[in-house]
């Protein structure tokens, strides 16, 4: 059993990591909050952009509207863009969404290439010892369109020059500060029929669903120019919307797990104070008996 002032030195280091843990909760919370703000700032206009692509997507011809529209006949390779975070203390955040996707590509047979973005998977998938095509990590806290369009731009050049036929996009949907969900979406082949997330959920749900044929536009100032610049900006803006989703997810379960770690370091520390109590009041017994028994003896 561990001496009163062994007990007393724990507490006192116990205590010292509930301040730690309460100061990150509170930077977490801060944090989550403008992190929420940009994710709901950002999804009207990721909603309006699927609507605009859903439409170019039901046309009749739409492998000949754009390459980045056209589907391979056969997928050989595959391109696993997955997102992580930069640091840990964040619960189950990153073990959830590298898990997810591991087991995910796990059933796929085609040969699997991986794009990371975050700190934590990169490790991770290194020591597993997968093909990496690119990572990359210290995104800024709030990270704007251009600080990620080079991801976007390296998925699009890889599936242009046919070294990869499937892009797979891989982040945590950001739901509630409770709430975190994995999620997986097709990003290139552009796909809008069975495609999985929150954005596309939204920009679906907010068509009018009808069996009739798509209508036909007028594009000013032209077809051909706006579809070359609409198809590639969405995909970047695809990833932006997911890197988003997934700061607001690792905050506000950071946020939580911070919280949780101050809860039970302050039960531990009130356990402890009370064993630590008790074990300096038995020693005031022994030594209170000690004195009568000396007193009695010499009496």
């Amino acid at each position: 059993m561990a001496t009163a002032r062994e007990m007393k030195l724990r507490i006192r280091s116990i205590k010292n990591i509930s301040q730690v843990t309460r100061a990150l909760e509170a930077v977490s919370a801060s944090r989550v909050r403008k992190a929420e703000q940009a994710v709901k700032a950002s999804r009207p206009y990721a909603n309006k952009a699927w609507q605009v692509l859903r439409h170019l997507s039901d046309q009749p011809a739409r492998d000949w509207v754009h390459p980045l529209l056209e589907s391979r006949q056969e997928v050989r390779n595959i391109l696993t863009l997955i997102v992580t975070g930069d640091r840990g203390l964040a619960g189950a955040y990153n073990s959830n969404i590298i898990r997810f996707t591991l087991e995910h590509m796990r059933q796929q047979p085609a040969t699997v290439s991986y794009l990371i973005v975050g700190r934590k998977g990169r490790d991770v998938l290194i020591r597993r010892g997968v093909d990496i095509r690119a990572e990359f990590s210290q995104l800024p806290a709030e990270p704007s369109f251009a600080d990620v369009s080079a991801i976007g731009r390296l998925a699009i050049d890889a599936y242009l020059a046919a070294e990869v036929d499937q892009v797979l996009l891989f982040y945590t949907d950001f739901v509630s500060l409770l709430r975190q969900i994995p999620t997986v979406k097709q990003l290139l082949p552009l796909e809008v029929g069975d495609v999985a997330g929150r954005v596309e959920g939204e920009g679906l749900a907010a068509g009018v669903a009808t069996d009739r044929p798509p209508a036909a536009y007028i594009y000013e100032p032209g077809q051909e120019e706006l579809v070359e610049f609409i198809v590639p900006r969405f995909t970047q803006l695809q990833i932006y919307q997911a890197i988003q989703e997934s700061l607001a997810s690792e905050h506000a379960a950071r946020m939580v797990a911070m919280r949780n770690a101050t809860d039970n370091a302050q039960d531990l520390a009130s356990s402890l104070q009370l064993e630590y109590n008790k074990a300096r009041q038995q020693a005031i017994t022994s030594e209170m008996l000690d004195i009568v028994g000396g007193v009695e003896a010499q009496a």
